[in-house]
């Protein structure tokens, strides 16, 4: 009965760490359920529960016997979405029955220490040349591509390194926005930008929160109403603190 027990709680440690990962990395809530549902079926276990939010996680599993009920909670999240697929893959080779318990940890653990992030140098040249490339989009003109590149780097990198030094949520892409916006100005100011709207907004796109707005439909779309709106609502106030940075901006010129 003492070695039952162990191998629920062996199980329920697979599952929850699949789980936080992929919570953790940008995984949609339904997809993240779905996964622990799957291993812990594949490992034998019938009866689990999964709920799901974008803030924790409660598993419960039952064996035959009282049920066991564990809950995490998820502070930060970030987006990696390799971590996602390779969860995946795991959770694919433990339904297919190609590893067991023991080595699904040991891969688990691999994942989770490994960052599959590109060098803050290559996101930041890449979203300088998406700021460039958005702004001609919005029909900006061509003298403005370099002062959007350098904007758009300068508040991406700005964003990226509040967000580890100052735990305050949305003062990132607030003081991010606040840098695009004055540098922006200083271009025009300068006589090296013409358009400063075009400039700002093209700049500001690497901030703007996509994937969890994207997130936050498919969740809802799905039935999971609570996960789906407290995204929807981070997103929300994501674009606000944007909006508000470029606003102050705008209002001291």
């Amino acid at each position: 009965m003492d070695k039952q027990r162990s191998e629920l709680y062996g199980v329920m440690e697979v599952c929850l760490r699949a789980g936080r990962i992929m919570l953790q990395s940008g995984a949609e809530t339904y997809r993240v359920e779905d996964t622990m549902t799957r291993i812990a079926s594949s490992f034998g276990i019938a009866q689990s529960h999964s709920y799901v939010v974008p803030t924790g996680i409660i598993f419960t599993a039952e064996d035959g016997g009282p049920g066991i009920t564990k809950l995490i909670r998820i502070s930060q999240r970030s987006t990696d979405l390799q971590k996602v697929t390779l969860v995946n893959s795991v959770s694919r080779r433990i339904s297919d029955g190609e590893i067991g318990l023991d080595e699904a940890v040991k891969l688990l653990a691999e994942i989770d220490e490994k960052s599959h992030t590109f060098p803050i140098s290559i996101q930041a040249v890449a979203a300088s040349l998406a700021s460039g490339c958005f702004m001609i989009m919005f029909k900006g003109v061509w003298i403005d591509f370099l002062p959007a590149l350098v904007a758009g780097a300068l508040g991406f990198l700005v964003s990226t390194y509040l967000q580890e030094i100052i735990p305050i949520k949305f003062f990132a892409e607030f003081s991010g926005s606040l840098i695009i916006g004055i540098v922006s100005f200083l271009f025009v100011n300068a006589g090296l930008g013409v358009q400063l709207d075009k400039i700002i907004i093209g700049s500001v796109m690497p901030l703007v929160p996509g994937l969890l707005l994207t997130n936050a439909v498919r969740d809802l779309i799905a039935g999971h109403l609570i996960a789906g709106l407290s995204k929807g609502a981070e997103a929300a106030l994501t674009a606000f603190a944007i909006g508000s940075g470029v606003a102050v901006v705008l209002m001291l010129v």
